[in-house]
């Protein structure tokens, strides 16, 4: 089974909320929803599952035009963000329940059931109801009916969002093989990058109702076709700073000038925009071949394993993101530290010209 949508755009009250989308699901296939809240990754998932219909555009099943085709004539189940159970029902009752709406008989109604709460871990809970369940399990529930209906498209929209962070975490790992054993096309919206990566998987990147970039995961992180999909796929915000080359010479903004080593090495004089994770910049003095910027602490944020640095520099907020217990103060001065090899360089419309491993 393949879905498609098809220069899909969509307007509400005048205001468009998609435009021109195109984008092809396969069997089988994991695809990721990228982007800020309002980016659009609700729309284009209520367009996949018939809920809404577009302004311009086709929907596409196995090549078959279904545009205008209700939700209740296509193979959909859709997981939310808030959980949703009934809740007078066990869970077996819940799991089973779109199973008895299409009259399965009883044996294959528990078969399915069991074989669900098996994948979700729900085994020792089928005889509770939902208020007497975590919020993992709560989800774990709705993710299991949602799976035992048996839909080709399961769309998944948020749906750890409400969960705190050890379930979180504890479900993230687990959904990669959920999905695998489904044999399902999953589709998965979130804002969190980290679990785009996680998830893996092909990542769509979405900004203000467009798509900016898809493709395998690993390679939309590594090599972002434009500034703004390096912005959405960075958490903490990627840090930016503009650069003048010329005469074998990067000149930053703020003043700082360095030899044009690196990747910068290979770029054309012009300017250019350089962005850099938190973890590509390191708290150091005197590396050679780096590029030592002098910032002003403004914050320390510690986890435990990490501490988040935040700078400001030239009226720019970088954050670096260093392992261990830092315990910078407010007001420090510190060298912020880049290595010109592992960096991304965007021309002046925000294209990808350079990045690390690339050359």
């Amino acid at each position: 089974m393949s879905v498609e949508l098809v220069n899909i755009s969509r307007l509400v009250d005048g205001v468009t909320t998609i435009r021109d989308v195109s984008l092809k699901l396969e069997r089988g296939t994991l695809s990721v929803l990228l982007g800020p809240t309002l980016s659009g990754k609700t729309s284009i998932m209520r367009l996949l599952a018939g809920l809404d219909k577009p302004s311009s555009g086709r929907v596409l099943v196995d090549g078959k035009d279904v545009t205008g085709a209700d939700v209740r004539q296509r193979s959909v189940a859709m997981v939310y963000q808030q959980f949703i159970n009934y809740p007078s029902l066990t869970v077996y009752e819940n799991i089973a329940s779109p199973l008895r709406v299409q009259g399965k008989p009883r044996a294959e109604i528990d078969s399915r059931v069991r074989e669900a709460a098996k994948l979700l871990k729900l085994e020792p809970y089928l005889d509770r109801t939902p208020l007497q369940l975590s919020g993992g399990q709560q989800q774990r529930t709705a993710i299991a009916r949602a799976l035992v209906k048996g839909a080709d498209l399961v769309l998944l929209d948020e749906p750890l969002a409400n969960l705190d962070y050890k379930l979180r975490e504890e479900l993230r790992t687990e959904l990669p093989r959920i999905f695998e054993a489904s044999g399902a096309i999953f589709v998965y919206a979130t804002t969190e990058p980290s679990e785009a990566l996680l998830l893996g998987g092909r990542t769509v990147c979405m900004w203000e109702g467009q798509v900016l970039q898809a493709g395998e995961t690993p390679l939309v992180y590594r090599r972002p076709d434009t500034l703004r999909v390096a912005q959405v796929f960075s958490d903490p915000p990627l840090n930016v700073v503009g650069i003048e080359k010329k005469n074998g010479s990067v000149q930053y903004a703020g003043g700082i000038a360095a030899p044009a080593a690196g990747l910068y090495a290979g770029l054309n004089d012009g300017d250019y925009r350089v962005g850099f994770r938190a973890h590509q910049l390191e708290i150091a003095n005197g590396i050679p071949g780096r590029h030592a910027f002098h910032a002003t602490v403004t914050v320390t944020e510690i986890t435990g394993s990490e501490s988040f640095v935040h700078l400001e520099r030239d009226a720019s907020n970088w954050v670096a993101v260093l392992p261990g217990v830092h315990e910078y103060q407010p007001g420090d001065v510190l060298d912020a530290v880049l290595d010109p090899d592992n960096i991304f360089v965007f021309d002046a419309a925000g294209r990808l010209v350079a990045a690390p491993g690339a050359r």
